[in-house]
């Protein structure tokens, strides 16, 4: 049944449109992706959608009884009450009922002629029946369930909501949502200040939820867990895609080539007609066939361009030098506050090469061990030891290392004066930054434009070891996959701290979970570390962090070797078939070329010109000898 449909909806601001002829439709049990990059129109879609804004044009058209729940993005729950009060207030109603109940028990229990008895049972009973067929013998149970599995305990139950972080309030307002049991789920980035549990929770409690969801994220694996469609915005319009995150990008690189082979025979034949215009339109014998064609010309309903690569960014890491084998050796370390320790016991060695990412519940003391390691904080107990000739590069989640009052431009340059003013803008073009944008004040930037000047300066460090902490926040899905390619080519070493499992999974070597009284390492990926986990759970095994350390050192020389073996041949396959890519652009565009020029050749006023003839004949056979090289490379690599 169709629940909810958006027809012809356009929206601009200040002139400049966001939104043009959207059509969109959302049918009982769809799980809908909205994606596109930053900027591009999917929040003020979703406020349309729920009527937080008005469009230009176009109608919102949905069932009269259908209820639509929205959570914005980062928008907490702003309230007085208590955790408990606030989440039993969605349930006035049954607690009206259940209230009702308690008065008809009472009457029940008084003595009344037979008559008065037998309607008021008649009454308690249908009273009673409504009041299990909407859920009062259950609520309380399901609020339990979804604060639990949004990580709020029994113990939490009497906080004020007041008190509470930005974070936690998010975490309160969904979980007021979910209770609320609305048709239409409408979320923008709900899995913000999610840690991986609660992620994992809330991809099957949505999975298994009896309305539709709409859900606007930039976790692919998220998407990929939960979605069945997948709308995407791309220059104002949209398009609908069957299956989910992982399908969409197949669809898309097809639709692509199919419309850009549509694109290429149109433009060839436009070119015939132009040329023909262009040697027929000033003789007086073909000057009428000349005006036909320029009419017909007019007429042709033209193919655009395919957006094979809209405007993203695009960088590389380098260092400077290389740093020695041994990188960081940490020692029965503490981190934390004087008031407060967050993790004890961590003993483990990073090597040149690794990539590390660092696991564990929000409020474990990932975060902190970063900025301990990188010297903001001091250790409360145990050593920290850097490898010879290392350079820490450090990207801070919270960006505190950017000058508010300062603009793009000098924020950069005035970290590394010596470069050019040219060569600054440069790499600032290079993360989407050109024209007047460089002359924008870091303290009125977005969140994703601050995280792009971040990476721009850590780019320019040529630093040995990155150290990152939620590298991938604020980034669109396409700027993600940009950095992950960027850091897949990395020829450091690489400690990180990320929520996204997608990029977990891509990036990391080795795991290292935290827990309050160690670290246990796995050598893998997220999916292995996800699958040993389980394995030790089914044995009834708990990793050992004291038992690992003993291990840690046999294991790594063990397994390492392969494991690294098969990255490093992974890479140099990704290397090769990006080489192909781009032999097979040059070869699609010589091959173009050399067609324009025997197209030339056989123009008649070219055979009036032997001189012309001679010069494009020598162009032909240049190109025709780049192409065979072309060839030759191209059949190498595919070996």
């Amino acid at each position: 049944m169709i629940l909810l449909q958006a027809v012809d909806i356009s929206k601009s601001f200040a002139a400049e449109p966001i939104l043009s002829g959207i059509n969109l439709q959302i049918q009982t049990g769809e799980r809908i992706g909205l994606v596109g990059v930053n900027g591009a129109g999917k929040s003020t879609l979703l406020k349309i959608i729920t009527g937080q804004l008005l469009p230009d044009s176009g109608d919102i058209r949905k069932g009269k009884d259908v209820v639509l729940g929205y959570l914005a993005q980062d928008s907490g729950l702003e309230s007085d009450k208590t955790i408990w009060e606030e989440m039993i207030a969605t349930f006035a109603s049954l607690r009206a009922m259940e209230a009702e109940l308690r008065v008809l028990e009472a009457k029940m229990g008084e003595v009344l002629p037979a008559k008065d008895y037998e309607q008021l049972l008649a009454q308690y009973s249908a009273l009673s029946d409504r009041f299990k067929e909407k859920g009062g013998y259950q609520y309380e149970a399901n609020i339990r369930s979804i604060l639990h599995g949004l990580r709020f305990y029994e113990e939490d139950y009497q906080t004020f909501i007041s008190s509470l972080s930005g974070g936690q309030k998010t975490r309160l307002a969904l979980c007021k949502l979910l209770l609320s049991t609305p048709d239409i789920l409408v979320l923008d980035e709900p899995t913000n200040y999610l840690d991986i549990e609660t992620l994992t929770w809330l991809e099957r409690y949505l999975h298994n939820y009896n309305g539709a969801v709409l859900v606007v994220s930039h976790d692919r694996y998220f998407l990929d867990a939960l979605v069945n469609l997948i709308y995407e915005i791309e220059r104002t319009q949209c398009k609908r895609f069957v299956g989910n995150y992982s399908r969409y990008l197949d669809l898309k690189a097809e639709d692509i080539e199919r419309q850009l082979a549509m694109f290429e025979k149109q433009q060839a034949e436009i070119n015939r007609i132009e040329d023909f215009i262009a040697r027929n339109i000033a003789r007086a014998s073909t000057t009428k066939r000349a005006q036909s064609r320029r009419k017909m010309l007019d007429k042709i309903d033209r193919v655009h361009r395919p957006i094979t690569s809209d405007k993203r960014v695009s960088f590389s890491f380098d260092i400077e030098r290389v740093s020695g084998n041994e990188v960081l050796k940490i020692k029965d370390l503490s981190v934390g506050y004087p008031e407060k320790t967050l993790s004890s016991g961590l003993t483990f060695q990073l090597d040149r090469g690794e990539r590390v990412a660092l696991l564990g519940p929000n409020g474990i003391g990932k975060s902190t061990l970063l900025k301990t390691v990188v010297g903001e904080l001091a250790p409360l107990d145990g050593s920290i030891t850097l490898g010879s000739n290392v350079s820490i590069g450090y990207y801070d989640q919270e960006q505190k290392e950017l000058t508010g009052d300062k603009t793009v431009l000098m924020e950069l340059w005035d970290d590394y004066s010596l470069m050019p003013e040219k060569d600054i803008r440069t790499v600032l073009g290079n993360f989407l930054f050109s024209g007047d944008d460089v002359l924008k004040k870091v303290s009125t930037l977005s969140g994703g434009e601050k995280a792009r000047v971040s990476l721009a300066k850590l780019m320019l460090q040529n630093s040995n070891f990155l150290i990152l902490d939620e590298p991938t926040n604020h980034l669109d899905i396409y700027s993600k996959e940009v950095l992950e390619n960027a850091l897949e080519d990395y020829p450091g070493t690489i400690l990180f701290v990320s929520h996204d499992r997608y990029f977990l999974n891509k990036m990391a070597t080795r795991v290292i979970e935290l827990n309050p009284h160690g670290a246990v390492s796995y050598l893998g990926n997220y999916e292995y570390f996800l699958e040993k986990k389980t394995e030790l759970e089914e044995l009834g095994k708990t990793p050992s962090p004291a038992q690992d350390q003993a291990d840690e050192k046999e294991r790594r020389t063990s397994d390492k070797e392969n494991f690294l073996q098969d990255k490093e041949q992974q890479k140099k396959e990704r290397q090769r078939l990006r080489k192909i890519e781009e032999i097979e652009k040059k070869i699609e565009d010589m091959e173009t070329e050399i067609a324009t020029l025997e197209e030339l050749l056989c123009a008649p006023e070219t055979f009036e010109d032997p001189l012309k003839a001679h010069e494009l004949n020598q162009q032909l056979e240049d190109k025709k000898q780049h192409l065979e090289s072309l060839m030759e490379e191209w059949e190498l690599l595919q070996e």
